[in-house]
C-alpha cells in the first residue's frame, strides 16, 4: 500500500486495474465480482461504453469553464434533470456532502425568511447518515460519527426515532426549519422508511412551517426501482440531493429544490467552483438517458427481487433478515459474527462487498449487472456465508 495516500478507509491492500461491466481486475489478474460499485457510484458498471464516448467526446471540446458562464451540456444535463423529478431548479456540485450541505444553507436561510432567527432547527433521524463535512456529521444521527476530536459541532439539529409514531409527538415547532431524511438508510443498515410514517411526518413537519427535505444521495438514481426513492414513497418532498450514480463515475453532486424552496437561494449564498462541470454533466446525460428507460428500471427491480430471494431461499441460521429495494439489497447476519468477516472472506474469493451499521452485508451492485455475473457472486457469497455456519 502506497503510504502517501491518506488510508483514512481503512482500504484493503488491493488495486485494480480495469474493469469490464460488473467485474473488476486486479494487478495480478485476478478477477472480482463487483457488488458494490464503488459505493454506488459506477451505477453503469466499468467501461460502459456509451459512458466511455460521451466522456471522450466532450474531452476534446471542454472539461472546465467557470460557472460565471453556462455550458451547452450543462444546461441540456440540467433541463433533463429537471423534466424527469419535476422540481424547477437543481444547485450542481461534486458530491453528496456538497449536495447536502446546499440543502442545509437553502433550509436555514427559508427558516429564517419564513420565521425569524428562532427558526433554524433540521430535524434528522436516528441512524441515518449524511456525509462527512462538520455540518453533515452533526446531521448523521449516529453517535460514533461524533468523537470528541472534530468538536465543537455545529448547533441546530436533533434526531427522531425512524418508523415511530410516538417520536413526531412535538417533534416540529415553530424552530423547525425543516424535515431531512433518507428513504432507505444505507450506512445505517438499509433500514427501509415506512411509507406512511414518513407521509405524516411530512404532513406534520409542513404543519409547522418547515420543508420537507431528502437525501437520495444513495437511493436516487434509479437504485431502487424508481427514478426517485421518493417517488415511491409518495411525500413529495420540497428538496432532494443526489450524488454517486448521478455521473457514472465522474464526481458530482445535485440539490433539487421547488416550491417553497424554489427562490431561496440567489447569487452568493452557495457555490462550487468544479460543480456543474461540462465533462460531468457529459456523463450525467449518459445516465439519466439510460436509468429511465422503463424496462432498464423493471430489470432493476427485477433483479433486486431475485438476489434477495436467493439469499433467502439458502435458509442459512446466521441471516436474520433479507431487505433492500431495487439494488440496494441488505443481509442481516448474526450478532455472533462481524460482517466486516464476511467481507473479508468475499475478496478473497473474488467478490467485492461492503457492510452497513453494525450488523449487516451491503450490495450496491452496478444497475446494468448481467445474470451471470449475478449467478457467479450470489455463488461466493453462499459460500461464504455456509462457512460461517459450521
Amino acid at each position: 500500500m502506497d503510504k502517501k495516500i491518506a488510508n483514512n478507509y481503512g482500504s484493503f491492500d488491493l488495486t485494480f486495474v480495469k474493469g469490464k461491466g460488473s467485474t473488476l481486475y486486479s494487478e495480478d489478474g485476478k478477477k472480482y465480482i463487483d457488488f458494490i460499485s464503488g459505493i454506488g457510484v459506477n451505477c453503469l458498471g466499468h467501461n460502459y461504453r456509451p459512458l466511455v464516448k460521451a466522456i471522450s467526446n466532450q474531452v476534446k471540446k471542454e472539461i472546465h469553464i467557470s460557472n460565471y458562464y453556462f455550458s451547452d451540456i450543462g444546461k441540456t444535463f440540467a433541463d433533463e434533470l429537471l423534466q424527469i423529478t419535476d422540481f424547477s431548479g437543481a444547485f450542481l456540485g461534486n458530491s453528496g456532502a456538497e449536495a447536502n450541505e446546499a440543502a442545509i444553507k437553502l433550509a436555514r436561510k427559508y427558516g429564517q425568511q419564513n420565521g425569524g432567527e428562532k427558526r433554524k432547527t433540521i430535524v434528522t433521524l436516528e441512524q441515518s447518515f449524511h456525509g462527512r463535512t462538520l455540518a453533515t456529521l452533526t446531521a448523521t444521527g449516529q453517535q460514533k460519527f461524533h468523537p470528541d476530536s472534530f468538536a465543537p459541532y455545529p448547533q441546530g439539529f436533533k434526531t427522531i426515532k425512524p418508523n415511530d409514531y410516538e417520536s413526531l409527538n412535538n417533534a416540529f415547532d415553530e424552530t423547525t426549519a425543516a424535515l431531512f431524511v433518507e428513504c432507505i438508510q444505507g450506512e445505517g443498515g438499509v433500514n427501509l422508511i415506512d411509507k406512511e410514517w414518513i407521509k405524516k411526518a411530512s404532513e406534520l413537519a409542513r404543519k409547522a412551517g418547515a420543508i420537507v427535505m431528502t437525501d437520495e444521495v444513495q437511493t436516487g438514481v434509479s437504485r431502487t426501482g424508481t427514478f426517485l426513492a421518493s417517488d415511491y414513497l409518495d411525500f413529495n418532498p420540497d428538496v432532494v440531493t443526489l450524488a454517486k450514480g448521478i455521473a457514472g463515475g465522474v464526481p458530482m453532486g445535485v440539490c433539487l429544490y421547488r416550491g417553497k424552496a424554489a427562490n431561496v437561494f440567489v447569487a452568493g449564498d452557495h457555490q462550487s467552483t468544479f460543480g456543474g462541470n461540462p465533462l460531468a454533466c457529459a456523463a450525467g446525460h449518459v445516465v439519466l438517458n439510460t436509468v429511465t428507460d422503463a424496462d432498464f428500471l423493471n430489470r432493476v427491480c427485477y433483479a433486486g427481487d431475485y438476489i434477495r430471494g436467493r439469499i433467502s431461499s439458502w435458509n442459512l441460521p446466521i441471516v436474520k433478515d433479507v431487505r433492500g429495494r431495487g439494488l440496494m439489497i441488505g443481509t442481516q447476519i448474526d450478532s455472533s459474527i462481524k460482517p466486516f468477516d464476511i467481507e473479508v472472506k468475499c475478496l478473497e474469493k473474488g467478490l467485492c462487498t461492503t457492510t452497513a451499521g453494525s450488523d449487516v452485508v451491503r450490495f450496491l451492485p452496478p444497475l446494468n449487472i448481467s445474470d451471470d455475473e449475478i449467478e457467479q457472486g450470489l455463488a461466493i457469497y453462499q459460500e461464504v456465508l455456509q462457512s460461517f455456519c459450521k
